[in-house]
């Protein structure tokens, strides 16, 4: 058994496709879009690698794929927070000690090398995406963009690896049907007419501007939450660009006081419910039939992921958040969507899950970005 660095297409054709073989009859799995992990893997075409060096890994035994995993050092990050981590991600191993070790101490001795104090993880590659280990909830499906993994890879990283907990994040799930709070109805019809609030769809015809607007909001409403790292202007225009063309115009909320925007959220239809049908690939043997299957399951969706909600840190407490959540509540309902997936939330948000709380939801789901002095 050997780890060794992606140096060549056919290694990271096998990093990519590696998950599909291991999770090969897990209900719960869902197949990402090969061609997509790829492109998002590409320093060419992913421009968060402009500020984060990093080294994907593979382990073989006897030639054969049993794990990966990536090192990173988001050099923005640590500028922003004033730290000196290293990352890492994108695990996946079979479950055997000396092959999770291995991959793990490899991870381990990249950050060392470049000088860094503490590693933690996992991310896939940096906290704007998906972050922490499912520790609970292993039997739902998951929602867009967030973690799933095997109930051994908990083992792996608290007894094999050693690591420690560094925070926990949580998933919530939030039936349609379930009633408010009357308080959280009370409060968004008083703040609405007190403050003047104006909540409304995003415009897609001036999405760039929009973009920019919501961007704003974002770096500000999350400045100092843990975890947090602005996205470069590079970043942001990549991602949404990305989400412009399955977007939900009428769930991307912006509220604005006197015309100045000052929160937003934004709700995305649960992709995953269409992409589990499609095994990662969009054509076989030259055929779309992926794509087809793709397109059919689309018009199937009735969930969705509450994926962001923010508020410039001035406006926060007035109320704003609870309108942001009944209008989206509200839309589903009138949509046919049954539920939404809320998350993440930090365990220590006790603001903003509380307001979950009133609104009905429970927590579903838990992830755990764990951490390890260097």
């Amino acid at each position: 058994m050997e780890v060794t660095p992606v140096s060549s297409q056919r290694d990271l054709q096998a990093f990519v496709e590696f998950p599909l073989e291991l999770y090969r009859g897990d209900p719960y799995f869902v197949p990402p879009l090969l061609m997509e992990r790829k492109d998002f893997l590409d320093p060419k075409k992913n421009p968060f690698f402009k500020h984060a060096p990093h080294q994907l890994y593979l382990a073989r035994q006897n030639g054969r794929v049993v794990g990966r995993i990536a090192a990173v050092e988001d050099r923005n990050y640590n500028e922003f927070h004033g730290t000196n981590y290293g990352w890492f991600g994108l695990y996946e191993s079979v479950d055997d000690d000396r092959v999770a070790r291995a991959l793990f101490e490899t991870a381990r001795e990249w950050s060392r090398a470049r000088g860094k104090s503490q590693l933690l993880g996992p991310v896939s590659l940096s906290s704007n995406h998906e972050m922490g280990l499912l520790i609970d909830g292993f039997d739902q499906r998951p929602a867009i963009q967030t973690p799933y993994n095997p109930r051994y890879y908990v083992r792996h990283f608290e007894e094999v690896f050693g690591l420690e907990k560094a925070k926990d994040l949580f998933a919530w799930w939030l039936p349609t049907s379930a009633e408010p709070n009357p308080k959280i109805v009370r409060i968004q019809e008083k703040v609405r007419q007190k403050e003047g609030i104006v909540v409304r769809p995003v415009r897609l015809d001036d999405f760039a501007a929009e973009a920019q607007r919501i961007k704003a909001i974002y770096n500000e409403a999350w400045e100092k939450n843990w975890g947090f790292v602005p996205f470069t202007d590079e970043e942001f225009d990549h991602v949404a660009k990305d989400m412009r063309s399955f977007v939900n115009p009428d769930l991307l909320l912006i509220a604005e006081v006197e015309g100045e925007p000052v929160a937003f959220s934004m709700t995305l239809p649960d992709i995953n419910q269409a992409l589990i049908h499609v095994g990662g690939r969009l054509t076989s043997f030259g055929v779309p039939v992926g794509l087809a299957k793709l397109l059919w399951y689309s018009r199937k969706i009735d969930r969705v992921r509450l994926i962001t909600l923010g508020v410039k840190e001035k406006y926060r407490k007035r109320g704003i958040d609870a309108i942001l959540y009944y209008d989206s509540l509200i839309t589903c309902r009138e949509q046919g969507i049954v539920g939404a997936d809320i998350s993440w939330t930090l365990e220590d948000n006790v603001l903003i899950n509380r307001s979950i709380e009133m609104m009905g939801g429970k927590v579903s789901r838990t992830f755990r970005v764990y951490g390890a002095d260097l």
